[in-house]
C-alpha cells in the first residue's frame, strides 16, 4: 500500500511533501501514522471528495490563553488604588442583602448561597457593619427571681445601659443590709423594747402562778415544782404531810383536802393552758418589732434602686416584692456583722453568697456591647450556644440549680440585630435546627435542655420566661444545600425568603479589569500584604480567569486569589522586594502545584515507564487516547487512558463494560447510550443494526462518571467498523449528541496538560496534540509551556464541531456526507461503517435463514 502511494506520487509528491501539505512535522519514528496520512492524501484525490486539512481546525497560541494587558492599567502598585468596599461584581447578592436586611418582616431571613471562599461572610459582614452602626442599640435583658414561683424566674426589659446598674445596686443594697440590719438589732432601742415585750409576758405568767400559790397556801396546800412538772401535796403548820400522815386521817378530811388539790389543779392547767398563748403572742410582738425596724433598714437600703428605677413599671414591681421578701426574712442578716455592725473583711460576698443569689440580678444582656444593632457569627451553633442554657453546681453529690446559672445564647446576644450562622454547622448539631426554626417562628427564646427533651431527666428544672425575639438570620451555605432544605423543609421557604446568590464569576472586560485589580488593593490592605505592581495585577487576573474556567470570565472566590497574594508576599520577601512582582505569582502558583502534584506525578510516572498503557505515536485499529479529570483536594489534573471498542456481528447492542461491572455511572452509560442513537440514525437505514460492540476504559480500577468521553468512544467504535487505524498521536475529549455533534466539557485546560504533560516527557514529536469541542475555546487557559510549544509547533490544539470533522483529523480520511443518491462517497469513513453495518446484517439474515432450515429439517 505503501508503494502503491509512493507511486502515484513519483513526479513530485513524496512522503515529506504529503506531510507538509497537511500541515505535520514528519517523524521517521512515526511511520504508521505517516502510512495513514498518505492514504488519506491518495484517497482524496479521487473525484467528489476533499483533503481533510487539520489546519482548518488547529487553535492558532493567542487563543490559548488570555493575558491581561499590564499598560492598560493607569497605576504603578496597588498603593495608588482604593480598595473595593462593596461586593465587586456581585450586584445580584448586593441587591438581595440589602433587600434582606431592610425589609422589617421577621419570617424575610436571608440564605446566602456561592461557592466556597467567596468570601461571603466577609462580605456580608462589612456590609451589614456599615448597616448596624446607623440602627438604634437594642435593649439590656434580665433575669430575677420570681419570688411567687422561684422555678419560673422573671424576664425584664431594661433600657440599653441600665441593667448592669440594677445588678449592682442589688448588690450594693444587699451589702448595707448585712452591716445595718445586725447593727439596728443590736441598737439599746431595739434591745430595750425585746426586754419590754419579754419582761410583760413573764411577768403575765408570774401573776397567774402568784395568784394559785395564795389559793393554795389559804387551803393548806404546797405548789412543788418538780422536774416532770408541777405536784401538789397537803400540808400543815407549812409543812407537807407525809403520806402515812395524810392516811391517818379521818376520810371526810380528806376527802376535803383532795377536793381541794382537784380545784387547785384546774386553775393551775388553765395557767399552763395560757403559757403558750402568752408566748405566742410574745413571738407576734417581736416578729412585728423586727418587722418595723427591718422595714426601715430595707427601704433606706432599697430607697437608691427605686429613685433610680422607678420609672419602670416591672422594676419597681420586682423591686416591691424584694423589699417585701427581705422584710421577712431579716434573719439572713442576723450574725453577719462583727464587733459594731462592721462587715467583716473576710466574709463571703453578697453575689456569692447562696443565703442572698435570690436578691441577686442575672444581667443576659448588658453592657460591653458596641453602639448600633448587633452583628454575632457563632462558628459553634449548638443548641445551648444558641438559645441559651441552664448550668448546674454540684452541692452534697446533687446538682443544684438557678436563675443565676442561666447563660445567654447566640439569639440573645444577637437579637435586635444580626445573626450569622453556618447552615452545614447548625444542622449538623443536633436539635439545633428545630429549636432555631422554632425560635424564628414564634419571635421568642425558649431556652431548652436536650435532657429534658428526651426525658433523660425527672428533675424539677427552671422554666425562664421567653425573651421577645426581633432579629435578622443569615445562613451561609452553597446552593446545593439551599435546594435541599427548599425541597425537604416545608418550613425552611417560610423562614428564609431572601436568597442572596453569589455569582462564581464576572466578565473579563476592561472595566472588570480595573474593579479586579482595586479587589486586588482590598486584599493586600485587608491581610497587611506588600504593594502589587501592574505587571503582578495582570498576572493575578490571568490566574482569575484560569481558576474560573473560562477565558471570558473572573474568578470570584475572593479565597483563592487573597491565597495566592500571601504566597506570592512570601516569595517577595525571601527576594527582598519592596512589592510584589509578577514572577513572585507565578512562583506562588507553581509552588502551590508542586506541594500538591505528588499524586499526578507518580500517575504519569506509571504512563511513562509503561505500566499503564497509552501511546502517543503509531496507530491502532479500536483504540484511542481518552482524557479525564481527577480532582483530589483542591487540586485536579488531567490523566490520559486508553478507550479500546471491539465490534462483530450481533444483535444490535452495545457493550459498555464499565456499566456491566458497576464502575460506570449513570452519565457515562448515557454517553455510552447516545452512541447507539448515532449509529442507527446515521447509517444502513434500510436493514436492522446487526452488530454487537464492547466499548471500555483500558486499567481502569475505580469508577467513571461523566459523558465527556462518549466522542472519543464513538471514534473508537467508528474505527472498529470501518477497520481505519487512528493516530496515537492525539487524545480526544468531548461528549456528543445523537446527531454527531460534539459539545462542550469541563476540565479542558487539565485535560490538554494531562496529555502534553506524558507527550512532553517521552518527547515532542511535533505530530501530537488534543481534539477538544470547538464550544470549549473559550473555557482555554493553558499554561505558558502549554502554549509555547504550540507556538513551535512541537504540540497542537484542534477544535472540532462534529465527529465528522474530528473523524477527519484522526484518520487522514475524508468522513464523507451523503450524496445525491443517498451514499457516503467511495472509501470515506462513513461509507466504509455503512459498509459493514450493511455485511453485519446480510450476515446475520443468512444465519437466520440457515437456522430456520435446519429446525425445519428437524421438525420434519
Amino acid at each position: 500500500m505503501l508503494r502503491s502511494a509512493r507511486k502515484g506520487a513519483s513526479r513530485s509528491i513524496g512522503y515529506e511533501s504529503v506531510s507538509m501539505t497537511l500541515g505535520i512535522t514528519a517523524d521517521p519514528a512515526d511511520s504508521r501514522a505517516a502510512l495513514i496520512w498518505m492514504v488519506g492524501y491518495r484517497m482524496s484525490r479521487k473525484p467528489k471528495q476533499n483533503a481533510p486539512d487539520p489546519r482548518l481546525h488547529a487553535v492558532t497560541p493567542d487563543r490559548l490563553r488570555r493575558r491581561a494587558d499590564p499598560s492598560a492599567f493607569r497605576f504603578k502598585t496597588t498603593a495608588e488604588l482604593e480598595p473595593v468596599t462593596s461586593l465587586a461584581g456581585q450586584e445580584r447578592a448586593l441587591s438581595a442583602i440589602r433587600f434582606g436586611a431592610g425589609i422589617a418582616q421577621p419570617t424575610f431571613n436571608l440564605f446566602v448561597l456561592g461557592p466556597p471562599g467567596a468570601g461571603k461572610t466577609t462580605a456580608v459582614r462589612a456590609f451589614l457593619e456599615e448597616k448596624a452602626a446607623r440602627e438604634t442599640s437594642p435593649a439590656d435583658w434580665v433575669y430575677v427571681n420570681n419570688f411567687d414561683a422561684p422555678h419560673k424566674p422573671r424576664a425584664i426589659c431594661l433600657p440599653r445601659g441600665r441593667a448592669a446598674a440594677l445588678a449592682q445596686t442589688m448588690v450594693d443594697a444587699i451589702d448595707e443590709l448585712r452591716s445595718a440590719i445586725p447593727a439596728m438589732f443590736e441598737s439599746e432601742e431595739y434591745q430595750g423594747r425585746r426586754r419590754a415585750i419579754d419582761e410583760e409576758t413573764h411577768g403575765s405568767q408570774e401573776e397567774a402562778f402568784a395568784a394559785l400559790n395564795k389559793r393554795a397556801k389559804e387551803e393548806n396546800i404546797v405548789v412543788l415544782r418538780t422536774p416532770l412538772g408541777f405536784a401538789m401535796a397537803p400540808a400543815r403548820d407549812g409543812k407537807v404531810i407525809k403520806p402515812e400522815a395524810f392516811n391517818e386521817l379521818p376520810e371526810p378530811e380528806r376527802r376535803a383536802i383532795q377536793e381541794k388539790i382537784e380545784a387547785l389543779q384546774e386553775q393551775l392547767e388553765a395557767i399552763l393552758k395560757q403559757v403558750p398563748r402568752l408566748e405566742k403572742d410574745r413571738r407576734k410582738r417581736v416578729r412585728e418589732l423586727n418587722d418595723e425596724l427591718a422595714e426601715v433598714a430595707v427601704r433606706q437600703a432599697l430607697s437608691e434602686a427605686e429613685e433610680t428605677f422607678g420609672d419602670l413599671p416591672e422594676v419597681a414591681d420586682y423591686l416591691k416584692k424584694v423589699e417585701a421578701d427581705l422584710i421577712s426574712n431579716v434573719a439572713l442578716f442576723l450574725g453577719d456583722a462583727g464587733e459594731g455592725g462592721e462587715v467583716d473583711a473576710h466574709r463571703e460576698g453578697s453575689a456569692q453568697d447562696a443565703r442572698f443569689r435570690r436578691y441577686m440580678v442575672n444581667v443576659v444582656i448588658g453592657d460591653g456591647r458596641p453602639d448600633g444593632a448587633p452583628i454575632l457569627e457563632e462558628d459553634n451553633p449548638t443548641l445551648g450556644n444558641l438559645v441559651g442554657r441552664i448550668e448546674h453546681l454540684s452541692q452534697m453529690g446533687t446538682l443544684v440549680t438557678d436563675f443565676l446559672l442561666i447563660k445567654p445564647g447566640a439569639l440573645h446576644k444577637a437579637n435586635g440585630g444580626y445573626l450569622l450562622l453556618d447552615a452545614r454547622k447548625v444542622l449538623l448539631q443536633p436539635f439545633a435546627w428545630e429549636a432555631l426554626k422554632r425560635a424564628l417562628k414564634g419571635q421568642k427564646i425558649a431556652i431548652e435542655s436536650p435532657a429534658e427533651q428526651l426525658s433523660l431527666v425527672s428533675t424539677v428544672s427552671l422554666e425562664p420566661d421567653r425573651i421577645p425575639l426581633a432579629l435578622k438570620t443569615v445562613l451561609f451555605g452553597d446552593r446545593m444545600l439551599y435546594y435541599l432544605l427548599s425541597a425537604l423543609d416545608p418550613e425552611f421557604p417560610g423562614l428564609f425568603k431572601v436568597a442572596a446568590d453569589f455569582d462564581d464569576t464576572m466578565d473579563h472586560t476592561g472595566e472588570n479589569a480595573d474593579i479586579y485589580a482595586r479587589l486586588v488593593a482590598s486584599i493586600v490592605a485587608r491581610h497587611g500584604l506588600r504593594p502589587v505592581d501592574a505587571p503582578a495585577v495582570a498576572r493575578i487576573i490571568d490566574e482569575g480567569a484560569r481558576l474560573a474556567e473560562d477565558s471570558e470570565k473572573l474568578t470570584l472566590r475572593v479565597e483563592a486569589i487573597a491565597d495566592i497574594l500571601c504566597e506570592a508576599d512570601y516569595w517577595a520577601g525571601e527576594a527582598r522586594r519592596k512589592t510584589i512582582k509578577a514572577t513572585d505569582v507565578s512562583r506562588a502558583v507553581k509552588e502551590n502545584i508542586f506541594r500538591l502534584d505528588r499524586l499526578r506525578e507518580k500517575a504519569q510516572e506509571s504512563i511513562t515507564r509503561n505500566i499503564m498503557l497509552v501511546d502517543t505515536r503509531g496507530s491502532h485499529v479500536g483504540q484511542i487516547n481518552g482524557l479525564s479529570v481527577l480532582t483530589l483536594g483542591k487540586f485536579s489534573f488531567g490523566r490520559p487512558s486508553r478507550i479500546t471498542a471491539r465490534v462483530r456481528m450481533g444483535s444490535g447492542r452495545l457493550i459498555d463494560i464499565e456499566r456491566e461491572v458497576e464502575l460506570g455511572g449513570p452519565l457515562h452509560s448515557k454517553g455510552v447510550m447516545i452512541l447507539r442513537g448515532f449509529l442507527e440514525g446515521r447509517y444502513a437505514h434500510e436493514v436492522p443494526l446487526s452488530l454487537s460492540a464492547s466499548l471500555v476504559f483500558e486499567q481502569s480500577y475505580g469508577g467513571i462518571e461523566g459523558d465527556s468521553a462518549s466522542s472519543a468512544e464513538l471514534y473508537t467504535l467508528l474505527s472498529a467498523l470501518a477497520e481505519v487505524p487512528l493516530s496515537q498521536s492525539f487524545a480526544v475529549t468531548g461528549s456528543v449528541n445523537q446527531h454527531g455533534q460534539v459539545q462542550a466539557i469541563g476540565g479542558a485546560n487539565e485535560k490538554i496538560e494531562g496529555f502534553f504533560d506524558i507527550c512532553n516527557e517521552r518527547g515532542l514529536t511535533g505530530n501530537q496534540g488534543v481534539i477538544i469541542p470547538k464550544s470549549n475555546l473559550v473555557h482555554l487557559m493553558l499554561r505558558e509551556d502549554v502554549v509555547a510549544a504550540v507556538k513551535r509547533g512541537r504540540f497542537h490544539v484542534y477544535a472540532v464541531e462534529t465527529i465528522d470533522e474530528g473523524v477527519e483529523i484522526l484518520t487522514g480520511l475524508p468522513a464523507g456526507a451523503r450524496g445525491k443518491d443517498s451514499l457516503f462517497p467511495e472509501g470515506s469513513i462513513n461509507r466504509r461503517v455503512e459498509d459493514r453495518l450493511i455485511a453485519f446484517a446480510q450476515a446475520r439474515r443468512k444465519f437466520g435463514a440457515r437456522d430456520n432450515s435446519r429446525r425445519g429439517d428437524k421438525e420434519a
